[in-house]
């Protein structure tokens, strides 16, 4: 568990990591270079799922050897199956991150919701719906490693 207290915020209790893949974690469907080594790190403290409609369909061998669950979504109803997803894992221990218009969902019901800016772009509703926007999926991930940063942005 990872436990931050941002003053003007909220006293986070995190539990999970929900990741989507392609756009988040991958870029045309290959997991970004330095993803592989923070995942692992940020294992020790956080349960990892990565949620994902694996659109490359390359998902299953590129985690295969990551310390996460892998859930692959049907083609219908991605946004709602995110949202309820997380739900199910208890969304106020929940940290998420994607970048997509079916992560909007999740990143607002989230107790912390990050939306990245990788090649693919982001959709608007997606980086309005997150606590905070980061330009790289390191710094994404790393913002849980290092916390003080997430009280710098979030703080009042």
């Amino acid at each position: 568990m990872i436990e931050i207290n941002i003053s003007g915020f909220k006293h986070l209790r995190l539990e999970h990591l929900v990741l989507d893949y392609n756009g988040t974690l991958a870029i045309d469907g290959r997991l970004a270079a330095g993803v592989r080594e923070r995942l692992d790190r940020l294992a020790e403290t956080l349960r990892i799922h990565i949620i994902t409609a694996d659109t490359f369909g390359q998902v299953r061998a590129a985690v295969a050897d990551l310390p996460c669950t892998l859930h692959v979504l049907p083609q219908k109803s991605q946004a709602e199956a995110k949202r309820d997803y997380i739900r199910g894992l208890n969304a106020e221990r929940t940290v998420c991150m994607g970048n997509g218009r079916n992560d909007r969902l999740m990143l607002a019901e989230a107790s912390l919701g990050i939306a990245v800016l990788l090649a693919e772009g982001a959709c608007a509703g997606s980086i309005t719906a997150a606590d905070v926007v980061c330009g790289d999926i390191k710094d994404a991930l790393d913002l849980l490693r290092y916390p003080l940063r997430l009280t710098a942005t979030l703080r009042s």
